[in-house]
């Protein structure tokens, strides 16, 4: 079937997209077990790129899990393949010019780094939101640990199923930051990243 596949190639580049924005594009990988505060953290983000008007997309696993990815489980198989397809989603949308932020707990490293790769090394920032377990799952925002601790979830993240630390990520932030010095330590980031060179 590949070799049936021809590109097509576009006139209006990734390129022309970002001068028009006046930015560049990229990916932010918000990874960390349930509970950690990815998404808070994410939205907190987005509102402040908002108001500075950079352009936006943020891709939540919940979100796509009802959607694009809603034939697939939990498995170890279907988690990679999860992290795969957003992968391919946030390169659509890191070409089209805009700041992506993804938010999935992503458990296992050789996914991240896939995912890294899909988009590329060069447009793909990976925070860490260090939350540990007790914390989690004290803060348990959608009742998925007392669930799993009753044995009614199967591969839960950090129960019955690893959580693989990220080894390299640009960006720790804990449990001890507040929502807000989470969105400064990452904006900090990324804010040379997204100016663009004079001759772009």
């Amino acid at each position: 079937m590949k070799k049936n596949i021809v590109l097509h190639q576009y006139k209006i580049t990734k390129a022309d997209r970002r001068k028009k924005h006046g930015h560049h594009s990229f990916m932010i990988f918000f990874t960390g077990l349930s509970g950690s505060g990815k998404s808070t953290i994410a939205n907190a983000l987005e509102q402040k790129l908002h108001e500075l008007s950079i352009h936006t997309y943020s891709l939540d696993g919940d979100n796509i899990r009802s959607g694009i990815n809603q034939d697939l489980s939990f498995s170890p198989e279907d988690r990679s393949e999860n992290i795969r397809r957003i992968g391919e989603i946030g390169k659509l949308f890191v070409d089209a010019g805009l700041v992506v932020l993804a938010a999935f707990v992503a458990p296992y490293e050789k996914d991240r780094n896939h995912i890294r790769n899909i988009v590329g090394v060069d447009t793909f920032i990976e925070v860490f939101v260090n939350t540990s377990l007790a914390v989690c799952e004290a803060r348990d925002v959608k009742g998925l640990y007392k669930k799993a601790r009753r044995g009614e979830i199967k591969n839960m993240t950090g129960i019955s199923a690893p959580y693989e630390i990220p080894s390299r990520p640009d960006v720790v932030v804990t449990e001890k930051n507040t929502v807000a010095e989470a969105v400064e330590m990452i904006y900090q980031k990324i804010q040379p990243i997204l100016k663009l060179k004079t001759n772009e």
